[in-house]
């Protein structure tokens, strides 16, 4: 551990940073998918479905493997459009994969917790003269967010589990370092140390999400 403490810190940096720059974008991307899911017209309703069918049904592996190997079969055209920077590289598709798997779970989740508000908070804001623009921002949302808080941590947990087979395309996270240093060493104890990474960071998550669902309902406990 002494000797490869440095790559196991680095690999936990590199995890984190592709979780996390992956949920927000996901999150982002959830949330006119949630709407389309939503939506009373055929359309966006049917192309939104589509999207959380086939991303949600389909490994994540398989999803990765499109986007690194399948994108770079068409090289020319990306290099035409000025993308091919983004597609080469690997940590850039890991985290298009990975955003992309992750907006069609976090738009299922917003669209359940904004469903699970009563509609007599929509009619009452509107009674009120409210614009539906603000009555979501400022009435719904807040709500379906105590809602979502669980759902949106368990999604996280499972995109650092997940991550760990980005070390497939050369990223190398805390997985990928620590099979680089079990290759150099062939000593069983790096992967126990691996796991034990993965169990504090599901750890101090767990223990972040508790306390946050605490302050979001401490009003309903009055």
């Amino acid at each position: 551990m002494a000797r490869y403490g440095p790559l196991y810190l680095r690999g936990l940096w590199t995890t984190v940073s592709l979780v996390l720059v992956s949920f927000v974008l996901g999150a982002l991307l959830s949330i006119p998918i949630a709407f389309g899911r939503m939506s009373k017209k055929a359309i966006p309703r049917g192309l939104s479905f589509a999207f959380v069918y086939f991303f949600r049904g389909t490994p994540l592996i398989a999803q990765i493997f499109l986007v690194y190997y399948g994108f770079g079969e068409f090289r020319g055209f990306f290099e035409s459009i000025g993308l091919w920077w983004f597609f080469r590289e690997a940590w850039y598709c890991a985290i298009f994969a990975i955003s992309l798997n992750s907006a069609a779970y976090q738009a299922e989740i917003l669209r359940g917790a904004i469903q699970s508000v009563a509609r007599g908070q929509w009619e009452g804001a509107r009674s009120l003269g409210l614009s539906p623009v603000l009555i979501f921002w400022k009435v719904i949302l807040p709500q379906a967010m105590i809602v979502a808080l669980r759902p949106y941590a368990n999604e996280i947990i499972l995109m650092i589990k997940a991550s760990a087979i980005v070390a497939i395309i050369t990223v190398y996270d805390l997985f990928g370092e620590t099979r680089r240093a079990y290759s150099r060493t062939f000593d069983f104890q790096t992967y126990i140390w691996a796991a034990l990474f993965y169990l504090a960071i599901v750890e101090v998550l767990r223990n972040l999400t508790a306390v946050a669902e605490k302050r979001l309902i401490r009003h309903l406990k009055r």
